[in-house]
């Protein structure tokens, strides 16, 4: 096809709301590339610089000469709905199907029938779905004109982690004519991911690659172990920085942490997270429209947001990786003279870092697990099936399923619901790359924590030196540095809001699939048998009161009289009605005394009597050892009895010490209602695990 000049010229400039317009350097290069179909390329350019211009505008000249819509892979749904907007502007038709809008993917699919969808955007996941296949890509799989790939750096090692389903096109560019046109762009991409994305890419991939320096931004790192110090050092700099920003956090439970305690001191602040739902495109709009602070964010928030003039991104936490740091803290400063971005370490990050490691793959046990259940099944297991036969979490057996799955040839296939076992046998070669990419991502860790110790002005140099970039062009930051240290009264109101934030218990609605065979329960529980809302003090070693819990229980075999002031403090703030009358706990035959003697002296601070009622008819496993909700309720079966006295009749508050799956709660509630008692009140000292 011939490349028009000119009328690209124009759609930059439209695009771009501005009539001056220049393409950038390699820009223009990289859309004749494609529009003129020489081959496959690879685009690797720094945040900012204008990876979509090129899959957008090559798209249009190509659709204008009469060619068939493009397919874009991108991994995120803020990305995509950015991605959208951007083609809209020069008069790209775009259109998404993805898990969060079911309801349109009957529009789309005739609007791609009617060929008036000029570029379909789409998760990698897709490629994996039946009814994706088979009513959109079989149809247009002949007509497509461009195949673009954003993000390509998720197909290599940094990706498996984060989009498995990447791997899928490896398999789908190995089966596409050798003249299709391929477009993969990322900004992340040392060496060692070019050598992975050539191998999967190609043959003959070209690369365009720029310079990777980001002059606007001055970065900086700053230890502040403490939670509470990282707390007060963004409520005190917030106030100070001008602009808007980010504000990255690894879990989350932070990033709802650290936005409650902004909007406590009067930010304006909104936690984005995988759990936000369908408020993500609010707080989206709302950051780009300057009508929030920041957004406290995790990754769900990371790739290809496009605010082009972020003020600052922090991290609460240092990331894995180089290559995510720098992703994400080049959200900042892209139309900017001068941005911020800084990195703030904490004791907790390494234990959170290394959970990530660990999970990133399945273990050998837990592989077998799941081979071995759906051995003895000829029909297959569908997940909560699985749930049933393995000492595994939800997570754990998905991810297992998911890597299996993406083998080649795959050792396990779906069958509408269930997942079976095919004549395939895992090769030791998932096992090698496995421990290859664990062993890198440690790699990655210590290279993250060498970048913690630099001093200001050599932390753009070393991050571009490890992506395989040329660090002699890094300038003097524009910035002066931030202050390293937190003020010292912030720092007590910040212990002190974290004492008093207290994290709800859920009462569980339905006993688990199967039911609970000794009590001989199955379903929905009773309204009237359930548990009320609960209130939990802490998150188990944590800020706050977490570490004190942790101490109560392994070091000193007696909970601190300063946690049943704070129990006291957290109940008169919950206020349940009605109020409860009395107080039990939930007994223990490992810790016989302990929450006992916590609850009695809890009972005597609130002016309540105290009464055992229950007894533990055998020791069972600890349920920390129990992987998921499933195992955990079976575990708790039959388990527990009301003692034989009479129950008193009134609201009552049930103890505990650490809470994780619900279920001694749910079971103990159940018991007591069952037995005549009044309302329920769950109550504990910690809640544990990640999220």
């Amino acid at each position: 096809m011939i490349y028009k000049s000119a009328r690209a010229l124009e759609l930059l400039r439209i695009a771009s709301c501005n009539p001056d317009a220049m393409f950038r350097e390699s820009q223009e290069e990289a859309i004749r590339y494609i529009v003129e179909g020489r081959g496959r390329l690879l685009v690797v350019q720094k945040t900012g610089w204008g990876k979509s211009f090129v899959y957008f505008i090559a798209t249009r000249l190509l659709r204008e000469g009469g060619s068939g819509p493009a397919l874009l892979i991108s991994p995120l749904l803020a990305l995509m709905r950015n991605q959208i907007e951007a083609a809209e502007r020069m008069g790209v038709r775009a259109a998404t199907i993805n898990s969060d809008n079911p309801d349109d993917w009957a529009e789309v699919e005739l609007s791609i029938a009617r060929n008036a969808i000029d570029i379909l955007i789409i998760s990698p996941e897709r490629l994996a779905n039946e009814r994706f296949s088979a009513n959109v890509l079989a149809r247009i799989a002949s007509q497509i004109s461009i195949l673009v790939i954003d993000e390509a750096h998720c197909i290599s090692d940094w990706g498996h982690d984060f989009r498995p389903y990447y791997r899928l096109l490896e398999r789908i560019v190995k089966s596409l004519p050798s003249n299709l046109r391929l477009l993969a762009t990322t900004a992340t991409a040392n060496n060692r991911v070019m050598e992975d994305l050539s191998e999967v890419l190609g043959p003959y991939l070209e690369v365009l690659r720029g310079d990777l320096n980001r002059p606007s931004l001055t970065l900086q790192t700053i230890l502040l172990p403490d939670q509470a110090q990282r707390l007060a050092w963004l409520s005190e700099q917030l106030a100070a920085l001008q602009g808007h920003g980010i504000i990255y956090t690894l879990t989350v439970r932070d990033a709802n942490t650290v936005a409650a305690w902004l909007k406590s001191r009067g930010f304006s602040v909104e936690a984005y997270t995988g759990e936000t739902g369908d408020r993500r495109p609010e707080f989206e709009q709302a950051l780009l429209h300057n009508k929030v602070k920041a957004l406290v964010a995790t990754s769900a928030l990371g790739m290809g947001f496009d605010k082009p003039d972020l003020a600052f991104v922090i991290h609460y936490q240092m990331p894995g990786s180089v290559v995510a740091y720098y992703q994400q803290v080049g959200r900042a400063g892209r139309a900017l003279e001068s941005a911020y971005g800084i990195l703030l370490s904490g004791r907790e990050e390494t234990d959170i870092t290394d959970w990530f490691i660990r999970s990133a793959f399945p273990t050998r046990h837990e592989v077998n697990e799941v081979i071995n259940a759906l051995e003895n099944e000829l029909a297959g297991l569908s997940v909560p099936e699985l749930l049933a036969k393995v000492n595994l979490s939800k997570g754990r057996i998905e991810k297992t399923i998911a890597l299996l799955s993406l083998e080649s040839p795959a050792p396990v296939a779906k069958q509408g619901s269930k997942w079976q076992l095919t004549a395939a046998t895992l090769g030791e070669g998932f096992w090698a790359r496995a421990d290859r990419l664990t062993a890198l991502r440690r790699d990655d860790q210590r290279q993250m924590q060498e970048y913690l110790a630099l001093p200001f002005a050599e932390h753009m140099g070393f991050l571009i030196q490890a992506l395989d970039g040329d660090p002699n062009t890094v300038s003097f930051p524009l910035l002066p540095p931030l202050p390293i240290l937190a003020d010292a009264a912030l720092v007590l109101e910040a212990v002190a809001f974290l004492r008093r934030t207290s994290l709800p218990i859920e009462p569980r609605l339905q006993w688990p699939g199967g039911g609970m065979p000794q009590y001989q329960v199955k379903g929905k529980i009773p309204v009237n048998l359930q548990a009320g809302h609960g209130k939990t003090l802490s998150v188990w070693g944590d800020a706050g009161w977490g570490e004190l819990v942790r101490q109560g229980k392994y070091l000193d075999n007696c909970y601190s009289d300063r946690l049943v002031t704070a129990c006291v403090e957290m109940i008169q703030k919950w206020n349940p009605e009605p109020a409860p009358a009395w107080v039990t706990c939930v007994p223990s035959l490992r810790h016989p005394d302990l929450v006992p003697d916590f609850a009695q002296r809890l009972a005597d601070a609130l002016h309540l009597p105290f009464q055992k009622v229950f007894v533990k008819r055998e020791e069972r496993p600890e349920q920390k050892t129990m992987a998921n909700s499933t195992q955990q309720a079976r575990n708790i079966d039959g388990s527990l009895a009301v003692n034989g006295q009479t129950v008193p009749e009134s609201p009552v508050l049930l103890v505990d010490d650490v809470v994780d799956s619900r279920w001694t709660l749910t079971v103990s509630a159940w018991l007591l209602r069952k037995y005549g008692s009044g309302v329920v009140w769950p109550m504990a000292l910690a809640q544990t695990g990640y999220d």
